[in-house]
């Protein structure tokens, strides 16, 4: 498999590039929260989380069983108003070493700078990416995950939600809960965030949570 390295921040990722027009089931927005409230040892956990979950067997068997066996992945960090940005272009992964690059370019990944919690502007750019994707895909799906609510986008969920819907894309939603506070953050997601076809949320009780949330949801939205 031809291979690139994507330069961020002054560092070099490893990662294999999707190829223009190619086919595969699933291309998948990986949108993880990188707003102030998330330390960077609870970055590097969410990010060490989707490394282990992409890899996980179960996950690459989930993959294998569609039709083409293929999905596209792109890992995106959220937070500050208007300040999506991607971390990991396109990478197809079909076994296990399609994950392991996708998932050693996600843990490599220089932080974003972020700051507040901006949903909607984090859907708009996944929508972007989604559009401009070189792959032919079946099913289009931006996963957001977070610890807080929308707060200060400059496109509010909702209508974010609503014009991606109106593309065929569908959204799901991984709500950390991590502390009482945000007790009703899975209903604000649910109201906010989700649309689609089949549009869930799914909750990690704490950051401890995380990987077997992330593992469940993406076996959940690929197969």
């Amino acid at each position: 498999m031809r291979r690139r390295a994507l330069v961020a921040g002054g560092l070099s990722i490893l990662t294999a590039p999707a190829r223009a027009r190619e086919p595969v089931d699933v291309a998948l927005v990986l949108a993880a929260d990188a707003s102030g409230s998330i330390d960077e040892d609870e970055l590097r956990l969410q990010k060490e989380g989707i490394a282990r979950a992409v890899a996980d067997a179960r996950v690459l068997e989930a993959i294998r069983s569609q039709p083409l066996g293929r999905t596209a992945f792109a890992y995106v960090e959220w937070g500050s108003p208007g300040g999506a940005a991607t971390m990991v272009p396109w990478t197809v992964v079909g076994d296990a070493e399609g994950a392991a690059i996708f998932g050693r370019a996600v843990v490599r990944a220089p932080r974003s700078l972020q700051s507040w919690n901006a949903i909607g502007d984090a859907i708009e750019h996944a929508t972007t990416l989604l559009e401009a994707c070189p792959c032919e895909a079946t099913r289009r799906i931006i996963d957001v995950s977070g610890d807080g609510p929308d707060m200060r986008s400059l496109t509010p969920a909702p209508a974010a939600r609503d014009a991606a819907v109106a593309k065929g894309i569908t959204i799901n939603a991984l709500a950390i809960i991590v502390r009482a506070a945000r007790a009703g953050l899975a209903d604000a997601y649910a109201r906010d965030v989700i649309g689609g076809p089949g549009a869930f949320v799914e909750v990690a009780e704490g950051r401890a949570e995380f990987v077997d949330a992330l593992r469940r949801k993406l076996i959940r939205e690929i197969a």
